[in-house]
């Protein structure tokens, strides 16, 4: 499948780096640190992917590693690639700074009170272009009247705010937390319907409810990346084309973003996952013009960007 002529953006990366260990997450317990290691060894089998290489830690490291990733996005003749994470914002903003052409990065620090000063440094002053957070790590609620800056500020610049709701991790993750569904965003998204707010993994496992926001607010996002493994733990058949074709059907292909979950080396940008996408899109007999919405336009547009 050629994508390269649709100027792909990568809506949804990492990139591969240590991250500052928080104080207050506790070691889990060895039964559930083995059951997770397994479950991510089955999962790479099934996606047949060499081990991975060991996350970056020192400098040169993570040098060597920005510059295989600027190579990556030169060999699969991508547009741009948006990493939503890099340890911490000063970093990602210095990889974005070293590949402007290439990279992009989103703000990646707590939602908590007093938050927007660090979300206005990392877009003033850093360059990064939005905001990444986790829902089921985060503390507050997201009506608090503590976290309204956050907000005000992210309205008046538009900036796309992209949340992870539901399943977070792969065995002994969590499935349990005041903030797993996308529904807790609804008074806060009402509110400022003036910022793009990204669901990534169709939901991950929250697909009605992502779904129902959707229907009810303009300005709700549904992003495609990663394996969308959660399919599986659904007491229904769902499979990836029923995601794309519901999607499509109910939101349009305006609101719908490319992202890929790419993270480490070898395995690098995960192709596979474009090529599945994209035959899925050509399978329901998208529009040409909606297919480069999806697979680039929208992110274009988001992110202040020529839209080609």
């Amino acid at each position: 499948m050629n994508h390269h002529e649709l100027n792909v953006i990568d809506f949804h990366a990492h990139f591969p780096v240590t991250f500052n260990s928080n104080p207050s997450d506790r070691e889990p317990h060895p039964l559930l640190a083995n059951y997770a290691r397994d479950r991510g060894e089955r999962m790479r089998k099934e996606h047949a992917t060499l081990p991975p290489e060991p996350m970056a830690r020192t400098d040169e490291e993570v040098d060597a590693y920005a510059a295989r990733w600027a190579a990556e996005i030169e060999r699969h003749r991508l547009r741009r690639i948006v990493f939503v994470t890099g340890r911490n914002n000063d970093l990602l903003s210095s990889l974005v700074a070293r590949y402007p052409d290439r990279f992009a990065g989103l703000a990646h620090h707590k939602l908590e009170p007093g938050a927007e000063v660090e979300l206005k440094r990392a877009v003033d002053e850093l360059g990064l272009v939005g905001y990444k957070l986790l829902a089921p790590r985060t503390d507050y609620p997201f009506e608090d009247p503590q976290l309204r800056p956050v907000w005000e500020f992210c309205a008046e610049r538009k900036l796309p705010v992209l949340i992870h709701f539901g399943f977070l991790g792969r065995g002994g993750g969590i499935v349990h937390h005041p903030r797993m569904s996308p529904l807790t965003l609804y008074e806060v998204a009402c509110d400022f319907p003036e910022i793009p707010f990204v669901i990534p993994h169709f939901g991950a496992g929250y697909w009605q409810d992502l779904l129902a926001l959707c229907w009810s607010l303009p300005n709700i996002y549904v992003d495609s990346s990663g394996s969308n493994q959660w399919v599986q733990w659904m007491p229904y058949n769902l499979t990836l084309k029923d995601l794309f074709a519901k999607a499509y059907e109910t939101i349009g292909s305006e609101r719908i973003l490319f992202g890929s979950d790419s993270s480490y080396f070898p395995r690098g940008f995960v192709l596979r996952y474009l090529q599945d996408q994209l035959r899925i899109c050509y399978q329901l007999n998208l529009p040409e013009e909606d297919i480069g919405a999806i697979f680039g336009g929208n992110a274009a547009r988001l992110l202040g960007l020529e839209v080609e």
